[in-house]
C-alpha cells in the first residue's frame, strides 16, 4: 500500500501547443482542433495538476514539431532514472532533444537507441511492474532496450500486444491499489488486477490521468466510467479534452509525472 502522507508526484513537465498544433498525425476523423480552445483547455490541464500541490514546468512550443505538446512519449521517468524514448513515427524524432535537459535537472538519463522505437504512451506503470504496448509506434527492440535498463532497479517488463490502439495506454491506465481501467479489448491481458471495465462507447475516457493517491483527471463528457469512480471513493477533475482528441491524444499525454 502507497504512503499516502507523501504525495504521488511533486513535478509535471508540460508543452504549450504552438500555432501549428492542427498540423500533428492523427486518424480520428474528428476534425481540425481550433487552437484557442486547445489553449484553454491547456490551461485548465495545467491549473489542475497545481491545484494537486505539483510544481509544474510549461515547456514553450517547439515549432518544429506539431505533436510536441503530447510531450509523455518522449520519456519514462521512473523514481530512480528517466529514460529518453526514440518515437516511432518518424516526424517526432526530434522531440526529444529538447526535453534531455529538462529532465537531467532530476534524474540520471538513459536512452532507447535504433533500432529500437519506443513512446512513452505505449508504458504503463504499476508499482515495479512495467507494461509495454507493442504498437506501431513501440517495437521489440525498444521493449528489449528498456527492460534492460530498468531491470536494475526491480522493475519486471511484460509486452503487451494492443490491436488497433494508437498506445497502450489509449485503452489502459492504473489508479493504484492494485485496479486498473480498461477497454473490454485490454482488460483481459492484466491478470492479478481489480479491472474496472469501461463501456465501448467510452473508450477514450480510459486514458485517465492519476495525479495523487485517490485523485483521477478524467476527459469530461463521459458520465458512465466517471460515476463509477466516484462510487469507488475517488476524487474527480472532469477535464474537457475536446481538441486534443481529435489529435489522437489523451488525458496522460500532455505531461510527464514525478
Amino acid at each position: 500500500m502507497a504512503d499516502r502522507s507523501r504525495p504521488l508526484y511533486r513535478v509535471a513537465v508540460t508543452r504549450t501547443p504552438g500555432e501549428n498544433f492542427s498540423d500533428g498525425i492523427t486518424t480520428s476523423g474528428l476534425g481540425k482542433p481550433e487552437r484557442e480552445t486547445a489553449l484553454r483547455q491547456h490551461a485548465a490541464y495545467i491549473e489542475a495538476l497545481r491545484s494537486a500541490g505539483l510544481e509544474v514546468v510549461v515547456l514553450p512550443p517547439d515549432p518544429g514539431f506539431p505533436d510536441g505538446s503530447f510531450v509523455e512519449d518522449t520519456a519514462v521517468v521512473l523514481p530512480e532514472i528517466a529514460v529518453i524514448t526514440n518515437p516511432g513515427a518518424p516526424s517526432r524524432t526530434g522531440e526529444t532533444a529538447s526535453i534531455r535537459p529538462v529532465l537531467a535537472q532530476f534524474r540520471r538519463l538513459e536512452a532507447i537507441e535504433p533500432p529500437g522505437t519506443l513512446e512513452g504512451g505505449d508504458v504503463l506503470r504499476t508499482e515495479k511492474r512495467l507494461f509495454v504496448g507493442l504498437s506501431g509506434r513501440t517495437n521489440a527492440e525498444g521493449i528489449r532496450q528498456l527492460e534492460r535498463i530498468v531491470r536494475p532497479f526491480g522493475y519486471a517488463t511484460s509486452a503487451i500486444p494492443i490491436g488497433a490502439f494508437l498506445h497502450l495506454k489509449s485503452g489502459v491506465a492504473y489508479i493504484g491499489d492494485g485496479r486498473l481501467i480498461a477497454a473490454p479489448e485490454l482488460s483481459g491481458q492484466f491478470k492479478g488486477y481489480e479491472i474496472v471495465t469501461i463501456a465501448q462507447e467510452e473508450t477514450y475516457a480510459a486514458n485517465c490521468l492519476r495525479i495523487d493517491h485517490r485523485r483521477l483527471a478524467v476527459a469530461k463528457g463521459f458520465p458512465r466510467i466517471t460515476e463509477a469512480l466516484l462510487r469507488l471513493g475517488y476524487e474527480i477533475d472532469e477535464l474537457e479534452m475536446t481538441e486534443f482528441q481529435k489529435m489522437d491524444g489523451g488525458l496522460t499525454c500532455l505531461s510527464l509525472l514525478f
